[in-house]
Order: C-alpha cells, then structure tokens, then sequence
C-alpha cells in the first residue's frame, strides 16, 4: 500500500522547518494535508438503520494543492465544463519556460506564472485572429503546471484548444490548412519566446524585479543569451475526437497536483520512494529522494494565494461565454446540453450505474444515516518539533 503526503510530512517537515523557512501560504498548505480527513477538522458519524454499523466521516481541507481533496473538486469541475464542449476537433498544446528561469520563479513565481499565462493567451488568440490561420475568435482554455515527475521545477501551461472559431458574423470556421491542423509549432515558438523576452526585459528596465538572482548587468546579460540560445518547443498534440475523449483528457491536467499520493510508493528510513515516469524505457520506474528533500520540492510548487492557474479565453472567456458560447452551438447546429448532465454525482450513480452510495458495506442491505456530529479536535493537530523558533512553529495550530 503506498504512503501519502500527509505522512511524508508527519516524517520530514519538522526536520525541514528546523533548517528552512516557510511562507505562510506553504504553511496553511502544510496544515491542510496534515488535517485533511482527520479528528482535526471535525466531521461526522453515519449508522446503518438495518444493522447498526458504524462509519467515521471526517471533514476534507478541500486546499487546491492536497492530493486527497482534487478528486472531487475535478469531478464538479468536469460536470461544469460538459455543458461547454462543441462537436469538434480539440488540440492540446503546451509551452515551456527554460530552466534558467528557475531562479526567477523562486523569488518572483506570481510575476512569472501570470505573465506566462498572459504571453501564452496573447500568443494563442492572435493566431487564431490571423486571416491566414483562422480569421476568428478563438476557444480555448490554459492550465498552469510548475513541476515534473519528480517534484523538481518545470514551469509550463498546457493548453486545451478548439480547431476553429466563431467569427463576427456568428460564423464556425475552421483552420484553412486543414480541419484538424491549428498553427505551425515553429512560428508559435517564435513569437512566444519573443514576447516573453520582451515583457522579461520591460519589467527589469521597469524594476519591478528586485532581488533577483542575477544580480548584475552582467549575470543578467549571460541569462539573456542563454534564453535566446535555448530552443523554447511548443508541443502540439494530434487532435482529438470527440466531447467525451477530450472531457476525459483535460479531467487529467485541470485538478492535478504536484503529486498524487497513488506516486508515493512507500517511506523508507529517511528517503521516500517516489513513482515517475520512465522516459527512456518506457513505463514506470522507482526513485528514491530525502524525504526532507522530497518536502522543499513539494512546498516550491505552492502558488501565490488567489492566483487562478486554470483560465478560459476567447468564446469561453467569462465576458463572452454566456452570448457567443450560444452562438457557436448555433453555427455548429448543436443543440443546448441536457440539464442531465448537470445532476449530482449521488443521483447519476443511482440512475445510471445502479449504485446507491449510501448502501451499508457491512450488510450491504441498510441505508446509512448520520446519527451525530463531531467537533474538531485541535489535540489531533501535528505539532512540529518543539525546537522550531515560534514564526515556524506557526503551523502548529492548537494549544500549546
């Protein structure tokens, strides 16, 4: 059986508090995996009415960045969005920022993650606009991502794109090359690596970058070069189907966090083995990080407190969603969707699947109900080690 988040933090984060610093944004997500599902934020008790078997119901953090808590939330996510897909072809894209603007992330992570997805959504919506490529406006929606397999920083959007457009007449175009070909990858390299150079170097003219790690004219210099040399690849994926097949694929991205507690294989002694993908050979392969390793890596992936790292643009913007969505169902003759696939997740699974969630296990033959509620119990919150001066010893929130 694998570990979880939670337990990698119960095991290291009192040893990486001890030797680092922490924002407070890092340590209300710390508390929130470390409570989520616990005596610590309360909950309930359900009984069987036929048997009386008892089940603990505990409260979730519901924190965007726990990997317990995004299976629901990407589920009420995913009902949301099958009112919004269109019968056509749907392409995914994805832009990445070099490497060498690691350091930059670190100290000014809103600043970039915002001007990546700004340059990205620029890039992608004058494309589309162009008379050569489409002449329409476009569909599309982005979704940040800041990690890789394991855990160390790879800052990149992928992007989730219909092959066509609605023009101002109310018109569905379609791409003039071809129905299921967008743009050349080549020239959105191009342009986007060119944008993002000019808003990099209009906001160090501007100095709204302080403290960053290349201090001077000259490691400014040398990391400019370096961008230029570096090849910023768009990849372009071959489009595909189907509503469902592409409600199915962007499920995957939209609510993923920087790891899923299923990739967490097991803690041995200090290390924790962590389950990527084998890029060479194919598959999978086991690797092993210092566990107080593997919680710095995990906590630079936090974001900004109420940056928004999934955003919809063009026919989908929330200026234009509510008039041109109908508008693009009615060039595509598609009819408005059934308020069915908008019902709840109990109901379906009762109707379709024949599944009453609420059936006893033990039995299999009683109703479970709640019989009483639980309040939180601030006894049952981790308390890191008591030799952490009091600023880190913020992420201890019960009595002392």
């Amino acid at each position: 059986m694998s570990a979880s988040l939670a337990e990698v933090f119960r095991s290291f984060a009192a040893d990486w508090l001890a030797a680092h610093g922490v924002s407070s944004q890092q340590a209300r997500v710390m508390r929130a995996v470390l409570d989520c599902r616990t005596a610590a934020l309360g909950g309930h008790c359900e009984a069987c009415d036929a048997c009386g078997h008892l089940r603990f119901v505990y409260h979730s953090c519901r924190n965007r960045h726990c990997p317990s808590c995004q299976s629901r939330a990407k589920e009420a996510w995913t009902r949301q969005r099958m009112t919004e897909l269109l019968p056509v072809p749907y392409t995914h894209l994805v832009f990445t920022l070099p490497h060498a603007l690691n350091g930059l992330a670190a100290c000014h992570d809103r600043w970039l993650y915002t001007t990546l997805m700004t340059v990205v959504a620029s890039v992608l919506t004058d494309f589309a606009r162009n008379p050569r490529w489409l002449g329409a406006q476009p569909l599309f929606s982005l979704v940040l991502h800041t990690w890789a397999q394991d855990l160390r920083r790879h800052v990149h959007v992928h992007g989730l794109m219909a092959c066509g457009g609605l023009d101002a007449a109310g018109h569905w175009l379609t791409p003039k090359r071809d129905p299921r070909f967008l743009f050349p990858v080549r020239a959105l390299s191009a342009v986007f690596r060119a944008r993002f150079m000019a808003a990099l170097d209009a906001a160090l003219k501007a100095g709204t970058l302080p403290n960053d790690p290349a201090a001077t004219a000259a490691e400014r210099s040398a990391r400019r070069r370096r961008l230029l040399r570096h090849a910023w690849v768009v990849y372009a994926k071959t489009p595909m189907g189907g509503p469902a097949e592409v409600l199915q694929y962007l499920s995957r991205y939209t609510h993923r966090t920087a790891i899923s507690n299923e990739r967490i294989v097991a803690i041995r002694g200090d290390t924790v083995l962590l389950r990527v993908r084998d890029n060479h050979a194919g598959g999978k392969r086991v690797i092993r990080v210092p566990g107080v390793e593997f919680t710095g890596r995990f906590l630079q992936h936090v974001l900004p407190p109420g940056f928004k790292r999934i955003r919809h643009y063009g026919v989908l913007s929330a200026a234009c969603k509510k008039h041109d969505l109908e508008r693009a169902r009615l060039a595509l003759n598609t009819p408005t969707p059934s308020p069915v696939a908008m019902e709840e997740a109990a109901d379906f699974m009762s109707r379709v699947a024949l599944v009453d969630i609420h059936r006893c296990k033990a039995c299999g033959e009683g109703t479970m109900g709640v019989v009483a509620f639980l309040a939180p119990d601030r006894s049952a919150v981790f308390r890191p080690h008591p030799a952490l001066c009091p600023a880190k010893a913020a992420l201890c929130r019960g009595p002392p």
